[in-house]
């Protein structure tokens, strides 16, 4: 077993009382002895079409092992679990690091996990993940009387709702005085230990909603409180009839007409790069003004206009304070925030260490979840192969990572625009910034001719570059209270 068997008492009841959203396949039903009920959607995404999900999950014996050991400990098959099949490896990793957050005892309640996952998804009006954790909540004995609002939780949780929606939306603005307010509570104070539990839970909630948004997930429509994202004047997307159909698939590579210059122009600049980087270095006072020149033209990639609607009626109630969201990194007036050198406090050096000691085992669940996103490749890009992703994968990563004002000495910014086109741009912004704003237009217009499954990973590392960008603002400020 690749997942922990050490899930308490409470968690092995639930097994098989929550609905799966999705078939694997009959094998499956064999292997384990119980039968996986069948969706009523077509498919786990708006996005994706249903047949390649269903080719995934009776292909590669690595991935059905894996999906069926996540039905046999989690008790369903969420979408979000089949989209992450596509790269088995990383699977691996995101379901050891969930199951720990979440089943394993630590310093959190199971209600409060919950709870803080359904505060945390709510911000991003990410109803697919509140939906899943409300039934988990209930499932674990939680008071069904908090899900009636924020007002209704224990103040302990209340005090919480300041740091969801700053983490979620402007992470650079956290400071140690509002970690100190969290602790120093007379009343509704937290320690330590169950402060970096809170953290780890928000930042992955508020990452995973922008894998969801970014891979059009939707909810299976016979889950219990689950609805399907409908506009009130447009067609249901559960029904595959959706405006704009036909996604661009692994079938369809050779439809595509007037875009094969693309991969092709992206493989050129990649082998330039590399040619340039050979031959001259780059000075530290170019770098930086690279840097600065980036995160400027970051304030002018605008995310769609067309935003998607959301029922929100029924999610408002678990934040509070609707009208506040993402603002560009900027220095002005109060706001003045300096650029986070990554050098000053990392990942590596700094946070690992910290979150390992306060919640033990937690910090290396977290490193390897991220080397797995930002590390994976099969050397491929659309139809060609044996080909060195490495450049590209950084760049994405430190795309983000600019948005968010973190800055690598050691990486030439002027990279990011020769490699990462403005519908590319606009896509990763949105996911990243305003998930709940990701369309399938969007989608379908960046990378044209690559593979669901390389848009996929392209999600995989916006999700967790996002998430350890707001770790690094929130383990600083942590940092700075201890010292």
């Amino acid at each position: 077993m690749r997942l922990a068997n050490s899930a308490n008492s409470t968690a092995r009841t639930r097994k098989r009382s929550v609905k799966a959203e999705f078939v694997v396949c009959s094998d499956c039903e064999q292997e384990m002895g119980v039968e996986i009920p069948r969706t009523l959607a077509q498919g786990p995404s708006e996005f994706i079409p249903e047949k390649e999900i269903l080719q995934l999950a009776s292909g590669d014996a690595e991935t059905r092992v894996l999906l069926m050991e996540a039905f046999a400990t989690l008790g369903r098959l969420d979408n979000v679990t089949l989209l992450m099949g596509f790269h088995p490896q990383y699977l691996d990793s995101f379901l050891k690091t969930e199951h720990y957050l979440m089943q394993v005892d630590g310093p959190l309640p199971y209600c409060y996990r919950h709870y803080i996952a359904i505060m945390a998804a709510a911000q991003h009006q990410c109803s697919y993940l509140v939906n899943l954790h409300v039934n988990d909540f209930l499932q674990v004995g939680g008071d069904p009387k908090w899900l009636a609002g924020l007002d209704s939780a224990p103040p302990k949780l209340q005090t919480l709702s300041q740091v969801n929606k700053i983490l979620a939306h402007r992470p650079w603005l956290i400071t140690k005085d509002h970690i100190e307010r969290l602790l120093r509570s007379e009343d509704h104070g937290w320690s330590l230990a169950e402060l970096i539990h809170v953290l780890v839970l928000l930042t992955h909630y508020h990452s995973l909603a922008s894998f969801t948004f970014g891979c059009g997930i939707i909810s299976a429509t016979h889950s219990d409180g689950g609805h399907s994202p409908r506009h009130p004047s447009g067609p249901d997307v559960t029904n595959g009839n959706s405006v704009d159909e036909q996604p661009l698939g692994h079938d369809r590579i050779d439809q595509v007409t007037g875009t094969t210059f693309e991969v092709e122009a992206l493989l050129e600049k990649m082998k330039r790069l590399q040619e340039c980087r050979d031959e001259e270095g780059t000075s530290q006072e170019e770098m930086a003004t690279r840097f600065e020149r980036e995160k400027a033209e970051s304030l002018f990639v605008a995310t769609s206009d067309n935003e998607r609607w959301i029922d929100t009626r029924e999610i408002s109630r678990h934040f509070e304070d609707p009208s506040y969201g993402y603002q560009d990194f900027s220095r002005h007036g109060d706001q003045y925030v300096p650029t986070f050198r990554a050098q000053d406090y990392t990942w590596e050096d700094h946070g690992y260490s910290l979150v390992n000691r306060l919640y033990p085992d937690v910090g290396q669940l977290l490193d390897e979840k991220f080397q797995n996103a930002y590390n994976l490749t099969y050397n491929t890009m659309a139809m060609h192969k044996n080909v060195d992703t490495s450049m590209l994968r950084r760049a994405i990563w430190n795309y983000i990572h600019c948005m968010f004002g973190i800055r690598y000495d050691d990486y030439d910014y002027g990279e990011i625009n020769q490699l990462l086109d403005r519908n590319f741009k606009v896509y990763i912004k949105t996911v990243v910034c305003s998930p709940a704003k990701t369309t399938k237009g969007m989608y379908d217009s960046f990378w044209r001719q690559f593979k669901h499954s390389e848009k996929i990973h392209v999600n995989l590392l916006l999700m967790e570059a996002r998430m350890q960008a707001e770790l690094l603002y929130a383990l600083t400020a942590i940092t700075r209270h201890l010292t």
